[in-house]
């Protein structure tokens, strides 16, 4: 086929873009027939394969931390950098627990877990364990649980152990929560409990020319439907 000549485009993106991204790219190849390779993990991880030389063309963060992280050294295309979509911060059970918590200031969340853990990125790094800790700490209940996490190397990873009742409660994007069967929703945060969740998209420095053709293409209407199907909140 035609497409066998063509390079394949890798973009390094947020585990939690995973479903949606792996859509558009299907979606993408059947257009134009250039092929989409995919590296999914917390920004944290993806951000430093790029600094540490790996080969991708398009960089997708769930923060604009890490983008600024790679931008600062020079390793995107500042002018090719855009925030796509944004997403909400919800707290998770496994599908089958009757843990029932409305979050407000200093709800009882220590108590909830009972001799469990927390389960969400790590706070150090990952962008949902920083979203976390920012909402837990603005809501006053930090201090009661940053002992009692679990922390993951990315959100699906926090996903995981709820889904599996490892973790009696964990705290992923909406996104994440609306693809796994085996966890449900106790609580979303509120909005103003921690700084916007934004995932900005950006061609690295070493990007093949098609690689614009995709962001564009994860920017435009195909985008735009996919990413409203999967819970995503479209910025532009």
């Amino acid at each position: 086929s035609a497409g066998a000549d063509k390079p394949a485009i890798t973009v390094f993106a947020a585990a939690s873009l995973t479903n949606v991204l792996q859509d558009l790219g299907d979606g993408f190849t059947k257009e134009t027939s250039i092929p989409i390779k995919f590296s999914f993990a917390a920004s944290s991880a993806v951000a430093r394969q790029i600094e540490n030389g790996a080969p991708a063309d398009i960089f997708f963060s769930a923060d604009v931390d890490w983008m600024d992280y790679l931008q600062a050294r020079h390793l995107i295309q500042q002018q090719s950098r855009h925030d796509v979509v944004g997403n909400r911060l919800v707290l998770i059970a496994p599908a089958d627990s009757t843990i029932k918590l409305s979050i407000a200031p200093g709800f009882p969340l220590a108590a909830a877990l009972g001799k469990g853990r927390l389960a969400t990125g790590d706070p150090d790094s990952v962008p949902v364990g920083r979203y976390a800790q920012g909402a837990l700490t603005s809501l006053g209940v930090w201090k009661g649980v940053s002992d009692r996490l679990a922390r993951t190397d990315s959100v699906r990873s926090a996903l995981a152990l709820v889904a599996r009742g490892e973790a009696p409660l964990g705290i992923v994007y909406k996104t994440d929560a609306l693809v796994e069967k085996n966890v449900r929703v106790v609580d979303v945060f509120p909005g103003g409990s921690h700084v916007p969740i934004v995932y900005p998209i950006a061609l690295t420095t070493v990007a093949k020319s098609d690689a614009a053709r995709f962001v564009a293409y994860i920017r435009g209407p195909a985008g735009d439907l996919l990413f409203k199907a999967y819970g995503f909140v479209p910025l532009h």
